[in-house]
């Protein structure tokens, strides 16, 4: 049987696999504009970074709230120009300090920690994330952090009941997948740090 987080990873996966081709498509008339001696005005500059950025996105999203069984794997290459593309022209920066191919439900946890530490980085700042035996551990760090402690207690209090709009839903789905896993995540965090293990 199902869970609730098991047809929520369903529906993503379906809908980042649809959203793939458009994308590309719209990339590649760019592309095509551009050989065909179109001159290049901020226009086509403008599509050209918007369709980046979703196709960036997207590949986030894919991994955090897509389906991932047991035995998948995800490789570092992956995650690293994921990642990599994700940062491009924003305020935050990553460091992806675990190495190899790693078991993709693990890395999934990993990037929905990633977006809620994301929503406390209004002003930017650094993500990192390390591997230490099987322990992963996920800090960001910023000068100007904004921590809701109600919404960041409920990652852990399973009793705790904080509103949540779709921008913050990751912190729904965090305790379901840490339970999917039996793994149990612990948190410390003050002004400036916040640090995610499990």
């Amino acid at each position: 049987m199902r869970t609730r987080a098991d047809i929520s990873a369903l529906v993503s996966s379906r809908i980042c696999h649809d959203l793939v081709s458009p994308l590309g498509a719209i990339g590649n008339g760019v592309e095509l504009l551009g050989m065909s001696g179109a001159p290049e005005g901020p226009e086509l500059q403008l599509i050209n970074e918007s369709v980046e950025n979703a196709n960036a996105r997207l590949r986030f999203f894919r991994i955090a709230f897509g389906a991932a069984s047991a035995d998948q794997v995800i490789s570092r290459a992956e995650i690293l120009a994921t990642l990599s593309a994700a940062s491009r022209g924003g305020r935050l920066a990553y460091e992806w300090r675990a190495q190899g191919d790693l078991p993709r439900r693990a890395v999934r946890a990993a990037f929905l920690l990633i977006q809620c530490i994301e929503s406390a980085m209004a002003f930017g700042g650094q993500i990192t994330v390390e591997l230490q035996g099987d322990d992963w551990l996920i800090t960001g760090e910023s000068d100007r952090m904004n921590i809701d402690t109600d919404l960041w207690d409920s990652l852990t209090n399973t009793r705790a009941r904080v509103p949540l709009s779709s921008a913050l839903v990751q912190f729904a789905l965090v305790p379901e997948v840490m339970d999917d896993m039996k793994r149990s995540l612990s948190l410390t965090y003050d002004t400036g740090r916040i640090t995610a293990s499990f």
